[in-house]
This record gives structure tokens, sequence and C-alpha cells, in this order.
């Protein structure tokens, strides 16, 4: 089993010197909206993702008037042994990342190294945004669990890029843009044939945490749609150069790949009620959490911000029941109601530990 046994956090968000010890169970942080509770647990994201789950943009990272930001941890990696990792950012986007005081190289490299699933209520964004959203997620789980999936998606990127600027220039080389779409191809069907058997992966393991979560007798699914389900991109590129040229950017490609989310055959996001899509997205990342498990050979870091939100009782005490479960390593779990969270926990495990936010420092509480 691996777990993050403490972090320090230094001047991320709210957040200007915070130095917290876990439990290798649960680990509780409560606090109103707004203290840092959330922001914590975005910072062993980021330690683990090299980026916020929340923001794309790193000016939002940065503490107020300050001009870096450094997170640090201690893991039991899963062979038992100790080893501590940083990342320190600066105003100019350089990021720094370390293990065991030694340079850890490019940023990919670290990708996947400590895993982690990340339930907020910002996920029902992958049901009311587009597909850019879906897309994201899909790069986010493979990205971790597979660094050629990660390879091919940013040379593919990098290709893209390249060819939409051709497209946009008066008289553009249409010999290097046929070049540029050869390249392109390889790289796509590589990322589409990865897509592609993530989503069936997927498909059985959300049914199964859907009708745990939610005991409803309705069916979901999940459905993935990209152009090259009709053709390879080399040919559908060729057949579109023309409007390509026209409009000055490629119009087709996995850039515009979506995932299809359904409940009993039609999209989620146009008829199932709140409880429905938020049962759904709290499956959809426990199907995550159950994939990665299987393909690393143990548990990510599991953390759940404020996921008793919208949900009924019914549908809280079937989620803490799969969270007792013996498959479950190390989680984190926030909620504004203290005595909430308390007596659930409480009920889950005697192993666990408790902090409360404020203005964006952590007191602990006894157990």
């Amino acid at each position: 089993m691996q777990f993050l046994s403490k972090i320090i956090v230094n001047d991320f968000r709210n957040i200007a010197l915070a130095e917290l010890e876990f439990s290798p169970n649960v680990n509780c942080i409560s606090g109103n909206n707004g203290e840092g509770k959330t922001n914590m647990l975005d910072a062993i994201y980021y330690l683990s993702m090299t980026k916020s789950a929340f923001s794309s943009s790193e000016k939002h990272n940065f503490r107020y008037g300050c001009e870096t930001f450094s997170i640090s941890g201690v893991y039991v990696m899963n062979d038992g042994l100790r080893s501590r990792f940083s990342i320190k950012v600066d105003a100019g986007g350089e990021k720094k990342i370390r293990r065991d005081d030694k340079p850890s190289g490019r940023i990919s490299a670290h990708i996947g190294t400590l895993p982690v699933v990340m339930v907020s209520p910002e996920d029902t964004q992958l049901v009311s945004e587009s597909g850019e959203e879906r897309r994201r997620f899909a790069n986010m789980v493979l990205s971790q669990m597979d660094s050629a999936y990660l390879n091919d998606i940013q040379q593919y990127n990098r290709l893209l890029a390249q060819r939409n600027r051709l497209l946009k220039e008066m008289s553009p080389d249409l010999g290097l843009l046929g070049v540029l779409t050869e390249r392109m191809s390889l790289y796509a069907d590589a990322v589409h044939a990865r897509r592609k058997a993530f989503t069936e992966g997927l498909k059985p393991l959300l049914g199964k945490y859907y009708e745990l979560i939610s005991g409803g007798k309705e069916k979901v699914g999940i459905e993935y749609v990209s152009d090259i389900d009709k053709a390879p991109l080399v040919d559908i590129l060729e057949s579109h150069r023309e409007r390509d040229l026209a409009v000055g950017y490629t119009t087709a490609g996995v850039q515009r790949d979506d995932f299809l989310f359904t409940l009993d055959g039609y999209p989620i996001r146009s008829c199932g009620s709140q409880g429905q899509q938020k049962s759904f997205l709290v499956a959809l990342k426990f199907a995550q959490y159950e994939l990665m498990r299987e393909g690393y050979g143990f548990a990510p870091v599991l953390l759940l911000d404020d996921v008793f939100d919208k949900l009924d009782p019914g549908r809280i005490s079937n989620l803490l029941g799969l969270v007792a479960g013996n498959d479950f390593g190390q989680i984190f779990i926030t909620d504004c109601n203290k005595v909430r969270m308390k007596s659930i926990v409480d009920s889950i495990t005697e192993d666990r530990t408790y902090y409360e936010a404020v203005a964006g420092s952590f007191e602990k509480a006894e157990a």
C-alpha cells in the first residue's frame, strides 16, 4: 500500500504554511467554505499531477502577494520505503520537481508515480460542459497509467499546433501540411485505441458502482465518440483540407473526441436529476479508482471533496459502505459539517485523523 504520511504546503492559494501528518487510512478536514480545506486536497493533487485539479491558470495557485509556492510530501511507497517528493513553482511558471532531494527531470516522468483520484463538486462540469472537460478527464486518467499515452497525446497536440499555425498563413506550404497530417495520424491512432480500450474497461465498473451508490434500477453508460471511428485521420484531414484552409484550423481529429454519458440510453445531461447526475459522477470516479488500482497493483490516494453534498442519506450510506471496504487505501474527506463527517467516519474505522481548517491554517482535533 502506498500513502502520504506528511505534507508541507507553503504559499499555495490561501495556505501560508501548513505541516500535516496523516493516517494511512482515513483523514478528515472540516471547515466553512473558503477556509482552505479544498485547497489542502488540491495541494495533495498538485504534488501528484503537477497541476491543480481546479484551476487551469497557474496564477491562481499563488498566495496573494507571493511569487513562489512549494509543496512537499513524504510518501510510504508500495515497496515499504519512504520517499520525499517536492515541487516548487515560480511566477514565471518554472516547476522544479525533486525526489529525495534529487531533480526528477521531465514533468512527464513524474506523472503516475503518485496515483491519485479526486472526487469533487467541480465534477459536474463533466456533465454540463463541453467535450473538452471529458477529454481532460480521460487524459488525466490515462496519463497516470500509461506513459506512452502521455507522450502520444503531447506529440499529437504539438503537431496540431504546428498544423494550425500553418493553416493560418496566407500561402501555406501544402507539402509541409501533408507531412504534418501523416505524422499526426500515427499519434492519433494510438490515442484513439487507448481511449477506446479505456472506455470499454470503464463501462462495467461504472454500472456496478452506480447501482451500489444509487440502489436504482436505471442503467448508466458511457460511449466514446471520435472522428476516427469513421475513417483513418489522414483520409479525413485530406478530405477536410479545403475547409481547414478556409477557417484556419484543423476541423477533425482526436482533439474533438467526446464521451457520451447516458441514463437508460438517454443523455444524462438532459434527463438525469441532480441526485442521479451526482451519483453518476461519483460512480464514474470510483470506476476510475478501480481501473487504476488494477493497473497499478495498489490503491491510489482517494480525495473526496464535499462528496456528501447533494446526496440523500441513503446514497451517503451506500457510498460509505463502498469506502469502508478493504479494497480502498488512503482516503481524504472534506465536509463543512464536522459533526456529520465525524459520525460517518467513526462508524467506518478507528484509524483516522481529524483537522479543522480556519483561514488557511489547520488544527489537529481529537479522533
